[in-house]
């Protein structure tokens, strides 16, 4: 129950912050208040806290107060920061930052998983396939399988810090596999595109994968440049995943 109650606490206050309810820079308000409009306790209040401290959302000290830190400080890497955004409505900068990541960390990784990757790491990367290819045909969660397909790429690449990365990736992908899906025609598009990085990996051909795998990247960056320059609301993916209807022509 005190879980509950600390992980609510800590969710209503990161999505102040991030939505901007409480600015960069500003103060968050005294203790005794933020207790009163919570309708908790100090303790509860102050674990919160510290845990958005930890995460780099907020500064303490004397004369200081509580203040909430430039975003550039922020933990982007921490799932919840992530969802935080999510919720309160993706940023041109958020999709794009997130872009320029894939393109550092991913062409990196599939060269060295058709290099390294063993017969476990090809199973695992095959059966991420064929759930992606099974939610396009008879309709499911595509995001989880497109998630573990690439997650896959990075624990084949056996670089112990790629692979710790990859967790932590995991939240960001999300987001823009979310978008990617919900363009219309994208997941059954990329498909093929999915495919051609495997049959890369498989063949050990490390330009061959890195070259197949940029394809892929780019094209997730179109998807999101389209969304941005519809000039409509940034999608919400905070909520339920998206879920492919059976034979839906929509796919990503």
């Amino acid at each position: 129950m005190v879980k509950n109650i600390h992980g609510h606490t800590l969710d209503i206050l990161g999505q102040a912050i991030l939505s901007g309810r409480y600015a960069m820079g500003a103060s968050l308000p005294p203790e005794p208040l933020l207790c009163e409009q919570l309708g908790v306790s100090r303790t509860v209040v102050r674990e919160a806290i510290k845990s958005l401290i930890a995460k780099g959302l907020l500064i303490t000290g004397p004369k200081l107060g509580t203040r909430v830190l430039s975003d550039e400080q922020w933990n982007w890497f921490d799932p919840d920061v992530i969802r935080w955004q999510a919720q309160a409505g993706l940023t041109p900068e958020f999709l794009r930052d997130l872009q320029e990541l894939r393109l550092v960390v991913e062409p990196a990784a599939v060269r060295m998983a058709a290099e390294k990757a063993n017969h476990e790491d090809i199973a695992e990367i095959e059966a991420a396939y064929q759930g992606m290819k099974n939610a396009i045909e008879q309709g499911g969660d595509y995001v989880v399988h497109d998630l573990r397909f690439h997650q896959g790429l990075l624990q084949a690449s056996h670089n112990r810090m790629l692979v710790q990365m990859g967790k932590a990736l995991s939240a960001l992908l999300r987001t823009s596999f979310e978008i990617s899906t919900r363009i219309k025609d994208g997941p059954r598009s990329s498909l093929p595109l999915h495919r051609a990085v495997l049959d890369a990996v498989i063949a050990q051909s490390p330009a061959k994968a890195e070259r197949a795998l940029m394809v892929l990247i780019n094209g997730a960056n179109d998807d999101i440049e389209q969304v941005l320059s519809s000039r409509r609301k940034l999608p919400g993916v905070a909520g339920s995943p998206t879920h492919l209807r059976k034979n839906s022509k929509v796919h990503a």
